[in-house]
């Protein structure tokens, strides 16, 4: 059986449609992976995105988009009624179908360490990609939004887990994580 996963990326974005379908054509320009849902709210000012495929696919085209993100949207002038921290905010990955919720953490910490490394950007890892228990639940990570991180990014507590340990204005961070189906 072939393994499928959903990733569920939230950009800070929700207004300019040049942007995001900048952003999108990244996802769709990954073979194998069915660009699903994009969801922009003007009020917010952030979109979220919702894609499939194969584990490895669906990474890159993660990859991809969040680069895309990195170049094109600058935190340091965004407002919006959503708590967000980052130019992709969240990126959560959800096991579909013949892939466990283990195999899924690794793909996430694959994908968070690549964004670290290549982007060099801060990033955290959340829910049941955790490294710590403190870091499971969402809110939590991204407590004192963009305007914190600066000072976040300073206390031992909360060095990301992948990435350098200094704050980049234009990107902010990012929170990559492995969970289940939400329901909202």
């Amino acid at each position: 059986m072939s393994q499928i996963i959903e990733c569920v990326p939230n950009f800070s974005e929700g207004r300019d449609m040049g942007i995001i379908k900048e952003i999108t054509n990244q996802v769709s320009s990954v073979e194998g992976v069915e660009l699903l849902d994009v969801d922009p709210g003007k009020a917010t000012n952030r979109t979220v995105v919702t894609f499939v495929g194969p584990p490895q696919e669906v990474i890159d085209a993660a990859f991809l988009a969040v680069k895309k993100a990195s170049e094109l949207i600058d935190m340091t002038g965004h407002q919006g009624d959503h708590p967000r921290f980052g130019a992709t905010d969240v990126c959560p990955l959800i096991p579909v179908s013949g892939i466990s919720m283990e195999e899924t953490v690794e793909w996430a910490h694959q994908l968070a360490k690549r964004i670290g490394e290549e982007l060099q950007f801060p990033v955290y890892c959340y829910e049941n990609a955790a490294k710590e228990e403190k870091r499971k639940n969402l809110a939590t990570v991204r407590a004192g939004e963009y305007e914190g991180l600066s000072e976040k990014l300073n206390d031992p507590q909360w060095k990301p887990d992948f990435g350098p340990v200094k704050f980049v204005p234009r990107t902010g961070t990012i929170a990559v994580g492995a969970r289940d189906f939400l329901v909202a």
